[in-house]
């Protein structure tokens, strides 16, 4: 999907453990590079942190746990999608677009931004438009 440098996107899926819900959130650098800045979750339980890293800040609200000023930067990052509770979905530009309508349940899949030629855009899936209005949880 089009993107542009320092613009920001969520990836959120449910927790397979403990069937909470868990927002991942990334901003494009000017290098191309993605980083999580921010992770929210709703249990400290298996697989999730209890605690900041060095420099990050864990913070408590409305019933969810933060984990803020996260400088964590990738050129890509493999993700494995969810066959039976993820239900991984991108969020981007208040839109949300499931994974599942556009790639077979349990797919790894690359995150990784590149520039493309018009041509490779127009041969590629093209996301935009296909999504739903986010409700913020």
């Amino acid at each position: 999907m089009p993107v542009q440098k320092e613009q920001t996107f969520q990836i959120q899926y449910t927790h397979s453990i403990h069937l909470s819900e868990v927002k991942e959130s990334y901003k494009i650098l000017k290098n191309n590079d993605i980083r999580q800045y921010e992770l929210m979750y709703d249990d400290t339980s298996i697989g999730m942190p209890s605690e900041a890293e060095d420099g990050e800040v864990f913070i408590q609200k409305n019933g969810h746990y933060y984990i803020k000023n996260m400088k964590r930067d990738f050129r890509k990052f493999n993700l494995s999608t969810g066959q039976v509770v993820a239900n991984h979905r991108l969020i981007y530009k208040n839109k949300i677009y499931p994974f599942k309508n556009f790639i077979k349940p349990g797919t790894i899949i690359t995150i990784e931004v590149k520039k493309l030629s018009l041509l490779q855009l127009l041969k590629g899936v093209n996301i935009v438009g296909k999504g739903t209005t986010t409700d913020d949880f």
